[in-house]
């Protein structure tokens, strides 16, 4: 279906810098758009790329264009051994392990080694879970732009002591790298079983911030990202992100969800 919203603001507004604050594209991207004939106002085509939107008029893309934004996003469940980027010698890229046989749902294209699928979020050699490969500008800025509101949910199984003293350094306290780390949400689900919620990604945050309290990450496991839970995707498995998911991340990254 193609993508529609009515224009609510005040004063009449350029739709190129309209679609860029709503998250839809950039700039750019909607000039090309509005070139190829595919922005439509009140069921007529925008010829000229500086056209004002109206108050109570209403936007549409076609389809076309809507599959042009959306690129390809991959949602992996990864599993420990793989890096998620580009790999150095002796290494092997999750991207691999987007094959026809591990693909769990409606069907997709196969990438090739000429698609670029940059991760969303980092997940390291010896972790493993939610992993997300996308070519989509737009979502890549609402996942791990620098504005983003997402967090992060890892379960963490630790070895060493857990008092709450330690939950309360690793809650609020600590730095890396000379700076102060984010306040984050961290619980005990069991024995030596911690859930992890954060709101920021440094380089191996999560098993930094336990050495920094003589803990020794046995097993890391990422759960979600922002509204998109990895659910019983088996582990090696990927599956097509959906257009709700896409959008519903949009929004998250805004502070816009529930």
């Amino acid at each position: 279906m193609a993508w529609t919203k009515t224009y609510d603001e005040a004063e009449p507004q350029r739709v190129n810098k309209w679609l860029a604050q709503a998250g839809v594209c950039s700039r750019r991207e909607a000039e090309a758009l509005i070139g190829e004939g595919l922005v439509y106002i009140d069921g007529e085509r925008v010829e000229d790329a500086g056209r004002k939107i109206q108050p109570g008029q209403t936007l549409t893309l076609t389809d076309k264009a809507e599959g042009r934004l959306e690129g390809f996003t991959a949602v992996l469940n990864k599993p420990t051994g793989y890096v998620s980027g580009q790999p150095e010698p002796g290494y092997t890229p999750a991207v691999r392990l987007l094959t026809k046989a591990a693909l769990v749902g409606e069907s997709a294209p196969i990438p090739d080694a000429k698609m670029s699928l940059p991760p969303l979020g980092r997940l390291d050699l010896d972790s493993h879970g939610l992993l997300i490969l996308s070519n989509d500008g737009v979502l890549a800025k609402a996942v791990i732009g620098p504005q983003s509101e997402l967090d992060k949910e890892y379960v963490v199984r630790v070895a060493g002591r857990i008092d709450q003293e330690t939950l309360g350094w690793l809650r609020h306290g600590l730095s890396l790298d000379g700076r102060k780390l984010r306040p984050a949400k961290v619980e005990v689900i069991q024995g030596q079983v911690l859930r992890f919620t954060l709101t920021e990604g440094r380089n191996r945050q999560i098993r930094r911030m336990c050495e920094l309290l003589d803990l020794r990450v046995m097993d890391l496991l990422r759960v979600r990202i922002g509204p998109l839970a990895l659910g019983d995707l088996p582990e090696g498995k990927w599956r097509i992100l959906t257009p709700a998911e896409r959008e519903a991340m949009i929004v998250a990254s805004k502070g816009g969800g529930d």
